[in-house]
């Protein structure tokens, strides 16, 4: 079964990579040199020249130019693992066994944009990982296969990230074989069941006190590495938060924003019904106490 590949971000390289030590025929790949908008941007070029693979960086994959390229490889079925764009019929319609996409929420519910992201920022406590074949829609394809997980109180964007991929892998191992054999079997998803999240914007990752503290927490929780971090708009700059800590506060005639506490470099902030504690930031110069953030 001979699979073209498409990818560009971290997940993208360690999906290929679990591919060539499964020794699944990869004719080849199409990636980006160079991407502004995926923060966690992986350039699969290395991987290919290591083990052989013929590759293309592309910026339209819909473009004639491209189509044409993977048209002459003559995939069998194409994986699109990372990638940003909407794929065109041209392409949808090129192997025969069609576009297997991958898409980390339970579908046919949070398409789009960001899962993990929103995931974490509106606390959810359960997810998937989902492997479907691609239509003219957004993540609405038949799927081929999803498995659950859990989401903590404790998971960051990092500790999720790390929880999809590893079971991410182990359907990889699983489903390869089956459609190798054309074994494998696909469920419709329910379209009446589902919905779409939005892109984000930059003023979705601004931490505003009036906020509760859970809400404050999960915004962080969920914008930490590998992602941009959510931020404090301060004497205007946009000062980056990393990492924060729920504290229970019961001063409910104290302002939101206000600074409660400085301990060495821990700050101390009141919320709308409690407090949060800024452990881990990018302030060159602390706040007073008293001030408001």
């Amino acid at each position: 079964m001979k699979i073209l590949f498409i990818g560009t971000v971290e997940f993208s390289k360690i999906a290929l990579q679990k591919l060539i030590e499964l020794n699944a025929q990869v004719v080849g790949v199409c990636t980006k040199e160079k991407s502004e908008f995926n923060s966690d941007f992986a350039n699969l070029r290395p991987l290919c020249e290591k083990n052989k693979i013929p590759f293309k960086y592309v910026n339209d994959i819909n473009s004639k130019d491209d189509c044409q390229w993977i048209k002459s490889l003559n995939p069998d079925v194409i994986f699109c693992f990372g990638w940003s764009n909407l794929l065109k019929k041209d392409i949808l319609t090129l192997a025969p066994m069609g576009v297997l996409g991958f898409h980390p929420s339970k579908l046919p519910k949070n398409r789009g944009r960001h899962p993990l992201i929103w995931s974490l920022a509106l606390g959810l406590k359960k997810s998937a990982s989902t492997f479907f074949f691609m239509d003219e829609g957004i993540d609405s394809g038949e799927i081929l296969s999803q498995k659950d997980f859990d989401i903590l109180s404790t998971d960051d964007a990092q500790i999720l990230y790390d929880k999809f991929v590893n079971i991410a892998l182990l359907q990889i191992e699983e489903f390869l074989p089956q459609l190798e054999k054309k074994t494998y079997q696909t469920i419709k998803q329910n379209y009446e069941a589902s919905n779409t999240w939005r892109k984000r914007i930059k003023t979705d990752g601004q931490i505003d006190f009036r906020m509760t503290s859970q809400a404050i927490y999960n915004l962080v929780r969920a914008l930490t590495k590998p992602y941009v971090g959510a931020h404090i708009y301060y004497k205007e700059k946009d000062i980056i938060v990393w990492k924060v800590e729920v504290i229970d506060n019961k001063q409910d005639n104290i302002e939101s924003g206000k600074v409660l506490d400085i301990n060495k470099d821990k700050i101390l902030v009141k919320t709308h019904d409690g407090a949060i504690k800024i452990t881990h930031h990018e302030f060159k110069k602390l706040p007073n106490v008293g001030e408001y953030l």
